[in-house]
């Protein structure tokens, strides 16, 4: 086995490694191609170490590299029993691979023809499209815990940061979904008690204490996740999901002012309003607005340099 090895390896050296040497000499130009190879190289096995490391694939992979170095040990101190045992295990270990991995083989080879692909290249779904993503997940737990009658208080947070709220509870870091801020908010459980942060499309943290509205004109009626929700749409510009446990209505807390009673659709239409259509076209208008201005700086710098050179040019001219 081993032997085939080094043929396979010393043919590999000749035709690639000596290969590329070669062409260099002829064709400079082909460094390019090179560099493009290697680069595709080292980017596909910085991927995959990173997607198998603390897998059990990953645990695997260093038993058949320990596996390959005693092989190699006992054949170099010619112990053939042991070697002959070992080739064989390795010659027949490939199809217990496969067998062993096969739901993971045809997960990576169905992934091929979708989007997922794309992620594990690191070709992320712009940040407009997963906002929309996060709104729906939390439009859908809102409805679900509304009709249970679950109380509930989800404090999505905007352009000013939330990272004193954030220290108030337990820090989750966790990827939204339904499940979760509906197990969240579960009556009894260590968490229910306080607001879900969301901020940067994940569950940044769970039983936070949020400041009270304090106003003489807000309704007594209105329980105490309410007053939290009102209070800190006014000391900041995040906006809070609350749903009543008395009466399963869900409401939106936004600029200090309660709009309450609203439909599911009307909650996803003024989340995704407030949250990706005004403020990210917004952003990226501002955005666009200073490249624009820069430029435009720019130009001007040159004009104005290129005038002065002419001045100067003139000045020199005179007799």
């Amino acid at each position: 086995m081993f032997d085939n090895l080094k043929i396979s390896l010393d043919a590999f050296y000749q035709e690639n490694i000596i290969g590329y040497i070669n062409d260099l000499y002829l064709y400079p130009v082909k460094l390019i191609v090179l560099l493009l190879d290697l680069t595709i190289v080292i980017f596909l096995a910085y991927k995959f170490i990173k997607a198998t490391r603390n897998t059990k694939v990953w645990q695997l992979l260093k038993g058949i590299i320990l596996l390959i170095l005693i092989t190699a040990i006992s054949s170099v101190l010619k112990l053939r029993i042991v070697n002959f045992l070992l080739t064989s295990l390795m010659t027949y270990g490939v199809i217990a691979l496969i067998v062993i991995f096969q739901p993971e083989l045809r997960r990576g080879l169905e992934q091929l023809g979708t989007n997922k692909l794309t992620k594990y290249f690191g070709m992320e779904k712009d940040l407009a499209t997963k906002t929309k993503e996060a709104i729906y997940k939390i439009v859908i737990a809102a409805t679900e815990l509304a009709k249970l009658k679950t109380g509930c208080l989800i404090v999505v947070e905007r352009d000013i940061k939330l990272a004193d709220i954030v220290d108030t509870g337990i820090e989750l870091n966790a990827e939204i979904s339904p499940q979760l801020l509906v197990n969240i908010f579960v009556p009894n459980t260590p968490l229910h008690d306080g607001a879900v942060v969301i901020a940067n499309n994940k569950v940044e943290a769970a039983a936070c204490i949020l400041p009270l509205a304090g106003d003489k004109d807000i309704a007594k009626e209105l329980g105490t996740r309410h007053r939290a929700a009102i209070g800190i749409s006014k000391e900041s510009d995040a906006i809070a999901v609350v749903v009543s446990e008395e009466t399963g209505k869900i409401s939106v807390a936004k600029d200090g002012t309660l709009i309450a009673d609203v439909t599911e659709e009307a909650l996803k239409k003024i989340l995704i309003r407030n949250i990706v259509t005004n403020r990210l076209e917004t952003q990226e208008t501002n955005r666009m607005k200073s490249l624009r201005n820069r430029m435009k700086k720019k130009k001007m710098q040159k004009k104005e340099k290129e005038m002065e050179k002419e001045e100067k040019k003139d000045t020199e001219d005179r007799p």
